[in-house]
């Protein structure tokens, strides 16, 4: 059995030395003997890549894959995967918020139900300050709103996958990448189990932006909810206009010159059927530059070099 360890590398040099004798140590633990340790370069500013080419002089389970610049995340984990040869794969990131010595309890896991395909983490309760807590929890609330495939709350990069599972997982072929849906949406048998996170050290790499980014790439890759709302709600608009329109017309018969149709009245509406019109025009065209990502065919990532 050959155990392939994937994480990325993202301004990720102060973790590096203490990842790398917690994951072994895990793997000592389980006695596995036949196992690589894949590092993906995500375009690090950072010196992380020339730190781990030392490592590997001295450690030969060390595989680099150093892409050509930063894709993000989601992309740098694909590439990882898509080079990983063994029979499990193990993904996690190597910020120490979940300890590597998790393995040890995932494979515990899988061990005990051989028809277990994942084994995956999530947090009962969301670590951090308000931000992390309260607009992650509405992260996943909206995403399974809006979006046809549900995902469990606060799962965690952290999962133990078979061989099986992840070539599933690859022949998604998808230029748009959320790998928290995609993962899900293959199927398989699937295990979570609670994991405390422990507080990072430093500023997290994803912003409040890239939340926000991650969250319309979740939605828009994986419904047409959002297209659905905006025709109900344009029908909404419409009836209302409708209705304003003949309230402005018995107005008129009612009262004659006494009622004049006011300026105000006919910029508001202008402006509020305007400010719509943009609207949909704008989660259209979301869909639109997806459909021609989708369609262009170009590789999600390009390797530069591998460090075998």
């Amino acid at each position: 059995m050959k155990l392939s360890v994937v994480t990325t590398l993202y301004k990720s040099k102060v973790f590096l030395d203490e990842f790398l004798l917690e994951i072994e140590r895990a793997i000592v633990e389980l006695q596995i003997k036949e196992y690589e340790l894949i590092f993906v370069n995500d375009g690090s500013p950072d010196d992380s890549l020339e730190f781990l080419i030392k490592k590997k002089e001295k450690n030969s389970k060390i595989k680099l894959i150093d892409l050509s610049r930063n894709f993000g995340h989601h992309y740098a984990i694909q590439a990882g995967l898509l080079n990983a040869q063994g029979d499990y794969v193990f993904l996690i990131d190597n910020d120490l918020e979940t300890p590597p010595g998790i393995l040890v309890r995932f494979f515990e896991e899988m061990s005990f139900d051989n028809s277990l395909n994942v084994v995956y983490g999530y947090q009962e309760k969301r670590k951090g300050n308000f931000v992390e807590k309260y607009l992650g929890s509405i992260f996943w609330i909206l995403i399974n709103k809006l979006s046809d495939t549900k995902i469990p709350h606060n799962i965690l990069t952290e999962r133990l996958m078979t061989k099986d599972y992840v070539k599933a997982l690859l022949s998604l072929n998808d230029a748009n990448l959320f790998l928290g849906g995609m993962m899900y949406w293959v199927g398989f048998n699937q295990k979570g189990i609670s994991v405390k996170k422990n507080q990072r050290q430093g500023a997290s790499t994803y912003s409040l932006r890239s939340r926000a980014d991650l969250m319309l790439q979740a939605v828009t890759s994986f419904s047409g909810k959002p297209l659905v709302y905006l025709f109900y709600f344009g029908l909404v608009i419409s009836f209302f206009s409708i209705i304003f329109i003949i309230y402005l017309i018995i107005q008129k018969f009612v009262y004659m010159d006494e009622v004049q149709l006011g300026w105000t009245s006919l910029v508001a509406i202008s402006v509020l059927v305007l400010g719509v019109i943009s609207t949909f025009l704008g989660v259209i065209g979301i869909y639109v530059y997806k459909i021609f990502r989708q369609v262009q065919g170009r590789p999600n990532t390009i390797i530069k070099k591998i460090y075998e």
